[in-house]
């Protein structure tokens, strides 16, 4: 039973949701202005969970056929048979079931957009198959899930959660633009798109590049229209440099460090997003 979670654990990369649940929790605390009540809170972090693994489990089921193709992944829990093909469409089948639960415990309208979030899930592993901007599919993921806090917490979009929204979207698309260098030949051989098979390392660099600009400009933005005080503004300057750091490690020579740049660098951005968020809205009013 222990390596059989152990192999689901892996399937999913369930440490990858430190990309996403800090972000949610960030936009918690932009929206409702500090902690809402514990059984939101809950539901709001089981849907995010249950809706990570989802995806994750459709892009692995979806993606079986290249991934067994792929050098890079031949040892992965889908590939080697640690975890069948039909246990991966039933982990996804029952997380989706389990964001949908979630959404009707916090209110009727987040009940009836959750649809809206499992179809994303399911569009972004099949996008590879015909359109080169894939990593803006996934960019709509993660676009929704400040979105959807804010409907779950006030059954209305505000528009800081869009402008949130906005810069997480061009930060998971960025980072998948550079993460998606280590398979441009396989995509090209195989048939698969993305942006840096289509336009090549150098100028799939450059699109990552913009797109993380982007993403401090909706930053910005997200602290214009949630009201938030300079410790927000300081806390971005810091995670400028993050970013700067991620792209100094990519090189178009040098692709050795995608690993450190995909994982840890957006690992610390992450958490450090939501220390900056939490910090100014606890001390921030104070000052």
């Amino acid at each position: 039973m222990i390596n059989k979670l152990k192999a689901y654990a892996e399937l999913i990369k369930f440490e990858h949701t430190i990309f996403a649940l800090p972000f949610a929790i960030s936009a918690v605390f932009i929206v409702e202005k500090g902690l809402p009540s514990l059984d939101k809170l809950f539901w709001i972090l089981v849907a995010v969970i249950a809706g990570r693994t989802a995806g994750m489990a459709f892009n692995r089921f979806f993606d079986l056929p290249f991934d067994k193709l792929n050098p890079r992944s031949k040892n992965w829990a889908s590939v080697s048979g640690k975890v069948k093909s039909l246990e991966i469409f039933l982990l996804a089948i029952f997380s989706s079931i389990v964001l949908v639960f979630s959404a009707y415990q916090l209110n009727q309208l987040a009940f009836y957009l959750s649809p809206v979030a499992i179809l994303l899930l399911i569009l972004y592993p099949l996008g590879k198959r015909f359109t080169n901007y894939v990593h803006l599919m996934l960019g709509a993921v993660y676009f929704i899930i400040p979105i959807a806090v804010s409907v779950a917490l006030k059954g209305t979009v505000e528009l800081s959660s869009v402008f949130l929204g906005l810069g997480m979207a061009f930060w998971v698309s960025g980072f998948d633009i550079l993460y998606a260098l280590q398979d441009i030949e396989f995509d090209r051989k195989i048939g698969l798109h993305s942006i840096p098979a289509k336009y090549g390392i150098k100028k799939a660099i450059f699109f990552a590049r913009f797109f993380h600009f982007l993403t401090l400009i909706f930053l910005v933005l997200t602290g214009v229209y949630a009201g938030l005080s300079y410790i927000y503004y300081i806390g971005l300057a810091f995670l400028t440099g993050f970013l700067v750091y991620e792209h100094l490690l990519i090189k178009e020579n040098d692709l050795s460090k995608i690993n450190k740049a995909f994982f840890t660098i957006n690992g610390f951005i992450s958490i450090l997003f939501m220390v900056i968020v939490i910090l100014d809205i606890y001390i921030g009013g104070l000052l």
